[in-house]
C-alpha cells in the first residue's frame, strides 16, 4: 500500500477538486459543487429514514466491523481507513469497529455501547469460515445483554476479493498482458494465515480457483500457520512444474506478522494485503445488506395450559 502524496492532495483541493479522503468540510467550501454535494448527502441521509407515507422508519442496524486485531500498528490504520471508505459509500449508516483481540476498541466493548440503543449487524473482517467466525464472534455477541444482533458471512470467497487480489498484483508488477511462453512460466501463490477448519481451507481454495480463472495461470493456496503447504513448499512445487515466474498474492485483510513473513518468502513479486481497496468497502456493505435482508426468525410461541 502506497502512501498518498500530501502535496498533490492539497494542490487538487486548492484548485477546486475533491478534498483529500478523510478531510472534513468544516472550513470555507471551495465551490458551489462541494456545497451542493454536502447538502445532497445530508438530505439523502434524512430522506432514507422517511417512508412513502411520511412516517419515520426505524434506523437501520449499525454495521459493526469485527476485525481480528494485530500488534502491527499498520493494521489498525488500514482498518480505520477501510471504515472511512464504508462511511463514504453509506453516509447515513452507523458504522463501528470492534476487535476480537489485541486492539481497542474490543468487540465486546463496542457491542456493549450499543446495547439498548441500536440493533447491530456484525460483519467479520475475516476471509473464511474459521473458528473466529463460527464461535468467537457469535459468542461475544450473545454475551451482551439487551442487544439484538446478526452475524454476517465472512468476506470470502467472493468475486470482489478476486478483484482486489488482482489489483494488488498489478500494483506489484504483474503484467496484465503477457506472451504465451511467459504465461506458461508464471504462477501465483495465494498466501493466507491458515486455519485448522476444513470450511476455511475450502473457502481459500475457492478463492484460489477464482483468481486462477482471472489470471489464466495456476494459483496455489499456501499458509503461514496451522495448515500446509507453506509458501516455500508451494513455490518449490510450482517450480518443479516449470513455473519459475512466481508471484505471491497476500490474502490478508491488513498488514501484520503473517503477511510480512509470507512477503519475505516470495521468490519474485509480492502484492500488498487487501487493505482499504474500494472493492473491500463494497464487499463489507454487500455482506451487511445480505444479513439485513434475511428475515428474522419468528419468536417461538409458548403454549399456556388451559
Amino acid at each position: 500500500m502506497t502512501a498518498s502524496n500530501p502535496a498533490r492532495d492539497a494542490s487538487s483541493h486548492r484548485l477546486g477538486g475533491p478534498p483529500p479522503r478523510g478531510a472534513h468540510l468544516e472550513g470555507p467550501l471551495d465551490s458551489t459543487a462541494q456545497l451542493m454535494n454536502r447538502i445532497t448527502s445530508q438530505l439523502g441521509s434524512q430522506l432514507s429514514l422517511v417512508s412513502l407515507d411520511g412516517t419515520r422508519r426505524p434506523p437501520p442496524p449499525a454495521l459493526v466491523l469485527a476485525a481480528h486485531g494485530s500488534r502491527d500498528p499498520r493494521a489498525l490504520a488500514t482498518v480505520r481507513t477501510l471504515i472511512e471508505r464504508v462511511r463514504e459509500l453509506r453516509p447515513h449508516l452507523s458504522v463501528r469497529l470492534g476487535h476480537i483481540e489485541l486492539n481497542e476498541p474490543l468487540l465486546r466493548d463496542t457491542l456493549a455501547s450499543l446495547a439498548g440503543k441500536e440493533d447491530a449487524v456484525l460483519v467479520p473482517l475475516l476471509l473464511g469460515r474459521g473458528y473466529h467466525v463460527r464461535r468467537d464472534i457469535p459468542g461475544t455477541a450473545a454475551a451482551v445483554p439487551g442487544l439484538n444482533t446478526r452475524v454476517a458471512a465472512p468476506l470470502g470467497p467472493h468475486p470482489l476479493l478476486v478483484e482486489t487480489l488482482y489489483a494488488r498484483l498489478v500494483e506489484a508488477g504483474w503484467r496484465t498482458r503477457m506472451s504465451d511462453s511467459a504465461r506458461r512460466a508464471s504462477a501465483v501463490v495465494l498466501a493466507s494465515a491458515g486455519s485448522r477448519s476444513p470450511d476455511s481451507a475450502a473457502d481459500t481454495r475457492r478463492t484460489a480457483q477464482l483468481l486462477a480463472e482471472r489470471l489464466g495461470v495456476p494459483v496455489v493456496p499456501a499458509y503461514a500457520s496451522a495448515a500446509a503447504p507453506t509458501v516455500p513448499a508451494a513455490v518449490r512445487s510450482l517450480a518443479a512444474r516449470g513455473r519459475h515466474r512466481i508471484a505471491v498474492a497476500s490474502y490478508f485483510t491488513a498488514p501484520g506478522r503473517f503477511a510480512t513473513q509470507c512477503a519475505e518468502e516470495a521468490p519474485w513479486i509480492c502484492a500488498e494485503p487487501l487493505g482499504d481497496h474500494p472493492a473491500m468497502a463494497r464487499l463489507v456493505l454487500h455482506r451487511y445488506d445480505q444479513a439485513v435482508a434475511v428475515p428474522e426468525p419468528a419468536p417461538e410461541r409458548t403454549l399456556v395450559p388451559a
